[in-house]
């Protein structure tokens, strides 16, 4: 199996590949915007803030590792909300910047992880949260890039 099936062993197959979000036809609609990756977290902050997202949490990975510039961890009260949130998300980074987006986990609701390239999202519902401590592992300055010594 590969590595992305070890994040959810209740994921089915075709959560397993992070899929690119396109409209019918394979256009994304819109031009890509050239925008910073302060001003994507905006964006993203903006829409997760709209949509009642709770306990949302940045994190500055820049210096940390290569997956990206910053990760925001935040969570939905149930699966439904999880899976709509994170849907609003990538349509909305999709409308308003032309950003593509991966997306993984959105028929389960339990986790979902959006790949915006230069900042990753997780959505979790809170027991899921709980268990993975996703925001904990890397705020405390541990990295899974770096061998720890």
């Amino acid at each position: 199996m590969s590595s992305a099936g070890a994040y959810c062993g209740a994921c089915k197959k075709e959560d397993i590949v992070l899929s690119l979000n396109e409209t019918a036809g394979g256009q994304s609609g819109a031009a890509p915007k050239d925008v910073t990756s302060e001003e994507l977290l905006a964006v993203i902050l903006s829409s997760l803030e709209d949509d009642k997202a709770e306990d949302i949490e940045q994190i500055d990975l820049r210096g940390k590792t290569s997956i990206g510039d910053y990760m925001v961890v935040c969570s939905g009260r149930s699966s439904r909300q999880v899976s709509a949130i994170s849907e609003k998300l990538v349509d909305k980074l999709k409308q308003d910047l032309g950003r593509l987006s991966r997306i993984e986990g959105k028929a389960t609701g339990d986790w979902v992880l959006i790949d915006t390239g230069d900042i990753i999202v997780h959505v979790f519902r809170p027991e899921v949260r709980e268990f993975y401590q996703m925001e904990k592992m890397w705020q405390d300055g541990i990295s899974p890039d770096k061998p720890q010594g």
